[in-house]
């Protein structure tokens, strides 16, 4: 039912995790990818094979999305390739601990830096080619921290809630232009991000319980959102959050 040949798609921080298994879906379902990644050239590499094998077209480019230059060179390329942009996935992201009283500036700045101004500065390269097109689809990964919070973590949550804020701010202003924008905010998922806390089993027990389902989400959970959003269903869609959380995090 969900058939997307003939469109391109950006998944930022794609070569692992998240952004690997929307990249993966939605090769499936017949988009042609391109992979952005800032350390994991190797895995970036990984998940172009493995789209190729779908037999979908895959490109990755090594970005920095915090640097203007970095991201207007990756559109470029991008453009050069392919010729236009369908979809970005705004999947990039940092997460780490930050206690309040405690935490240096320059945490709060990268957090913010990645989590927030990079998915400004994809848009605001990205955003004038669809609006030429006129039509185009925008999701942004957030968070459950985004929506309530989180403790000892302040900082990645002020970023995640900006995205909720700047997402339903796009989806206002690009209505015109037929370009929709949603964002998909996750719970707990079990990623690379959270193997550190979770490599404490009575821990990662805790927070099993703690979810409605008594599951942890693999990031596959997290794709179908994605590719749902980016397809024919979801076409008077826009402005949505969707909580991606088994239940534990119900707003509004």
């Amino acid at each position: 039912m969900i058939n997307l040949e003939g469109r391109i798609a950006i998944i930022t921080g794609g070569s692992r995790g998240i952004g690997k298994a929307i990249a993966t879906l939605l090769a499936k379902a017949g988009c042609d990818i391109v992979i952005n990644y800032v350390k994991n050239e190797k895995e970036a590499r990984n998940v172009c094979k493995e789209i190729e094998k779908l037999g979908r077209k895959c490109l990755y480019i090594k970005a920095d999305i915090s640097v203007l230059q970095e991201v207007k060179s990756m559109i470029q390329e991008v453009i050069k390739e392919f010729g236009k942009i369908d979809i970005l996935i705004n999947n990039a992201g940092i997460w780490t601990y930050g206690e309040i009283g405690e935490m240096d500036e320059k945490i709060w700045d990268e957090t913010l830096d990645i989590n927030l101004k990079g998915m400004f500065l994809v848009c605001n390269e990205v955003i004038p080619i669809m609006k030429k097109m006129r039509r185009g689809w925008i999701v942004n990964i957030s968070s459950t921290a985004g929506l309530r919070g989180e403790a000892f973590h302040s900082h990645y949550a002020a970023s995640k809630g900006g995205v909720i804020s700047f997402t339903k701010s796009l989806a206002v202003e690009l209505a015109p232009y037929n370009i929709l924008v949603n964002c998909i905010a996750p719970g707990w998922v079990d990623t690379d991000m959270c193997a550190e806390v979770f490599r404490d089993k009575e821990f990662k027990e805790k927070v099993k319980q703690s979810i409605p389902l008594k599951r942890i989400p693999s990031p596959e959970d997290i794709a179908g959102p994605v590719l749902f959003l980016v397809s024919d269903l979801a076409r008077h869609l826009t402005g949505v959050v969707i909580n991606v959380s088994g239940g534990a995090v119900l707003w509004p």
